[in-house]
């Protein structure tokens, strides 16, 4: 399986800072981001300290593919594996997908379907179980469906502009909003 270590990350955050300098400055901090520069990222395993400027990235038009990249690394273990930074980045996520002025709103969709997907319950008589273990043996999924939990009417709000029903009804599961 592919995975991204910490080092790695690390490097990956550091080079889009050099590209994108201006994303470090937290004083023009979107309010969608309000509260993002006091978490202390670093403390996340596996989480670069960069994260604030990389999610500020994802408003600034000229940096916003380049960050989303970076971003889908950060919040990757490897395939099918959420890292311990995504519920914590969850919340502004959320609401950063819910601006329809994002310029990579649809990518940052795939993403939290993603995320969603891979949160929602599985049926205990599947013979086995999705994308590698049920939530049980994975507690960053328990975290991320609490915070989808948390967020539920931002939930319905973007489910709601997914054309395809299934998707839908799988943000909205993940939400508890069946």
């Amino acid at each position: 399986m592919c995975v991204l270590d910490a080092a790695a990350k690390e490097a990956e955050v550091a080079r889009f800072l050099r590209a994108y300098p201006r994303v470090t400055e937290a004083g023009g901090t979107h309010p969608v981001l309000r509260g993002c520069d006091e978490i202390a990222w670093s403390e996340i395993p596996g989480c670069p300290a960069g994260v604030p400027a990389v999610l500020r990235g994802l408003l600034d038009p000229d940096a916003a593919a380049e960050a989303q990249r970076v971003l889908d690394n950060v919040l990757m273990d490897g395939v099918f594996r959420l890292s311990a930074v995504m519920p914590v980045a969850l919340p502004f996520l959320l609401r950063l997908a819910a601006d329809p002025g994002l310029p990579v709103r649809a990518d940052l969709l795939g993403g939290l379907l993603l995320a969603a997907e891979l949160c929602t319950p599985y049926d205990a008589d599947e013979p086995v179980p999705r994308f590698s273990g049920g939530a049980a043996d994975h507690a960053e999924r328990l975290r991320c469906g609490a915070v989808f939990a948390a967020h539920a009417p931002e939930v319905a709000g973007l489910a709601d502009g997914f054309p395809d029903a299934a998707d839908r009804a799988c943000l909205r599961e993940v939400a508890g909003l069946r």
